[in-house]
């Protein structure tokens, strides 16, 4: 019936000019021309009918057109891929594609499949004519044609297409959560495009390319607004790289009919960025689980095998290693090997988004080196920087994460030639950027080296805190106290481990360590809940500094100058030698000159030890003695502390004099001896300072 109308439309025509004037006298004739327009109208709503289900199929049906019409353009860009493969190999030889996983062989694999697929589709192409019936459309069109009325019809399809097109534009809430989504949301826009592209070219003036373009820049619009906000969404890096896929072949297919579509290309570069973040994430958490499972310990190899597995998962060259016997061990731990691999598994999965996205093989080299940089800077160094500061990793993990940032960062000028590799772009290229493990690793080695200080403080700290002196003792022990003798063979033993870290790490350990011991024995004797010391405690205490000073001597880490180490407790031993020998003339006198034989000794320190040191109670007089001798002591120590509280306070500055006036005074010097300690009254003669 529908198939009638237009000839229905031609035959009234003809019945109206060529026809009904021959008979117009007669009363039938002119009520047959008054019913002409009636039937007219009818029939034009009839077709309008047939036109609206023919909408309303096509809005059904617009996904399978779409998803038919990219299933076409991704076949037609595997056989253009697959056939490059195949030229860059013939031409440059094996793996010069820019993947270089795919080996020669894959390539002819994929090819002879590529072109057995084609052969058996080739039956199988489908067009748009074949999946919808534009019947309708052109008997509508014909008979609004006809009817004179054709700019009303060509406004109304217009006008219910680009309502169409705004349902088809209009995304699922949850089509971020899965690729099905995103692929509906093309398959529905390709399918809406192919049929205005198909309807523009076989109807004259229905829709033109003015239309069609405005129409696609209005949808173009709408859809990277769409995917920039439900991308924002994704966590999933494999999503990610799915939808780019998808907006590739999207892309491809609508710019095979002539669509433009540079800014979907743009808008790839923003959703790469986002796609790196996600990267980044994964790998952040890929890298903690490495740390997790490292023993800290270097890569025990027992034969032949074992190291060639080793050597063929990390770039490690050691001509002496090489040489030594099994069993045999590497430096690293067996975390570097790991890190490296997970590296270039990275490489990988940051290329897979540059494939297919139209740019140069410069442009993808350095898009590589770009994330792969913020891959070593950002991640990793975090990851290291978080390892580092966990509580649970002691100093032998510290040094081995020292010597394996130092064989990580060797490695990047190997992960520079692997990028080289795959994208076929020489470093030597002017605008090449280069890989950023030196500065990476630097910042983690010395993370790790102050760590390393800091946690070798505090371990000297839980050794002092075992000190129990008897600071009333008469006599010394004759031997130095169990836990400094056990700190000293701690520190022996962790240095041994240090000698595998650069000398100047292993030093400034060293030097760090004793510096802390010389300044925690010193806050031990001035501490201020500390009341009273006796002689024979002071005598006790500088029996350990003795053996504080040993160590130091014996070089404990190679590569001190002279005396250096011990020097880091050159304060305690003047401070002792003072009040051993009892020589406050020669420091009272000397004191401020630059070759002073205590200028090591701060007036305060000596005046804060020394009150210690006086009786200040009748009941438990430290000397245990009342004769003369002992009054005289007491005598002596009151002059000195009154000249060292003169020092303190400045006075003796202001006065310009830095002791008593210029007549002898009498005094008394302590001479330990034999476990006694007996006095002997002298004369000290005292300066005038100028």
């Amino acid at each position: 019936m529908p198939s009638r109308y237009y000839s229905a439309l031609k035959t009234m025509e003809q019945l109206e000019n060529v026809y009904f004037p021959r008979v117009s006298q007669y009363r039938f004739c002119q009520l047959m021309v008054e019913n002409l327009p009636k039937l007219r109208e009818d029939i034009k709503e009839i077709s309008m009918s047939d036109l609206k289900d023919f909408l309303e199929s096509i809005r059904k049906h617009s996904d399978k057109i779409g998803e038919t019409a990219m299933k076409q353009a991704q076949q037609q860009k595997t056989f253009s891929v697959t056939l490059q493969i195949k030229q860059n190999n013939v031409k440059f030889g094996k793996n010069m594609y820019i993947n270089d996983r795919i080996p020669e062989e894959s390539s002819e694999i994929v090819l002879k499949h590529t072109f057995e697929e084609e052969e058996e589709n080739e039956e199988e192409v489908l067009t748009v004519q074949d999946l919808v019936d534009f019947s309708p459309v052109y008997r509508c069109l014909h008979i609004y044609s006809v009817l004179g009325d054709e700019e009303a019809f060509e406004n109304y399809y217009r006008k219910q297409r680009k309502k169409q097109a705004r349902l088809v534009l209009q995304p699922q809430s949850n089509m971020h959560e899965t690729v099905d989504g995103y692929r509906r949301y093309f398959t529905q826009i390709v399918g809406f495009f192919v049929v205005e592209d198909h309807i523009l070219h076989v109807t004259q003036g229905l829709v033109t390319r003015a239309y069609t373009d405005e129409l696609w820049n209005m949808a173009l619009s709408k859809i990277i607004a769409v995917l920039r906000a439900h991308s924002s969404y994704c966590t999933d890096p494999d999503l990610v790289l799915e939808l780019k896929n998808l907006i590739v072949i999207f892309a491809d297919t609508l710019q095979g009919y002539g669509f433009p579509v540079n800014r979907l290309f743009d808008l790839l570069f923003e959703i790469r960025d986002q796609y790196n973040e996600t990267l980044l994430k994964k790998w952040a958490g890929v890298f903690r689980d490495i740390f997790e499972e490292d023993n800290y310990s270097p890569i025990p190899i027992v034969n032949e095998e074992e190291y060639k597995i080793v050597i063929s998962k990390f770039p490690f060259q050691d001509p002496d290693l090489e040489k030594q016997s099994f069993p045999k061990k590497f430096p690293m731990s067996q975390s570097v090997p790991h890190i490296y691999i997970q590296v270039k598994e990275f490489i990988y999965a940051s290329l897979k988004f540059s494939e297919s996205l139209h740019r140069s093989s410069t442009e993808i080299d350095d898009m590589l080196r770009k994330s792969t940089n913020l891959l070593l800077t950002r991640t990793l160094c975090s990851c290291l920087l978080n390892l580092i500061r966990k509580p649970h990793i002691g100093l032998t993990e510290l040094v081995q994460i020292i010597i394996n940032t130092t064989h990580l960062e060797q490695a990047c000028k190997y992960l520079e030639d692997f990028i080289t590799n795959i994208t076929n772009i020489s470093q030597e290229t002017v605008h090449t950027t280069r890989l950023y493990g030196l500065s990476t690793f630097k910042d983690a080695r010395h993370a790790a080296e102050g760590e390393i200080y800091t946690k070798l403080n505090q371990k000297i700290d839980e050794f002092v805190q075992l000190a129990d002196y008897d600071w009333t003792m008469s006599e010394p022990d004759g031997r130095a106290s169990g836990y400094l003798m056990d700190l000293i063979n701690f520190l022996r033993s962790i240095f041994q481990v240090f000698t595998h870290l650069p000398g100047k790490v292993a030093q400034t350990a060293c030097m760090s360590a004793c510096q802390h011991l010389s300044t925690s024995l010193m806050q031990m004797l001035l501490d201020s809940e500390l009341k009273q010391i006796s002689m024979g405690a002071v005598q006790q205490f500088n029996l350990d500094v003795i053996q504080c000073e040993l160590f130091a001597s014996s070089e404990p880490v190679p590569g001190f100058q002279g005396d250096t180490l011990q020097l880091a407790f050159i304060d305690l031993r003047q401070l002792l030698d003072l009040f051993m020998v009892w020589d406050w003339s020669t420091y009272l006198a000397d004191y401020g000159q630059p070759a002073s034989k205590y200028l090591r000794v701060n007036p305060n320190t000596a005046l804060t030890l020394l009150e210690k040191m006086k009786d200040t109670s009748k009941k438990n007089n430290i000397f245990a003695q009342f004769r003369k001798n002992d009054r005289d002591k007491q005598k002596l120590i009151e002059t000195v502390v009154k000249q060292l509280r003169s020092l303190v306070n400045g006075a003796a500055c202001a006065r310009g004099e830095m002791f008593l006036p210029t007549e002898a005074t009498t005094g008394v010097q302590l001479l330990p001896s034999s476990g006694r300690s007996q006095y002997r009254i002298l004369t000290v003669e005292t300066r005038q300072t100028r």
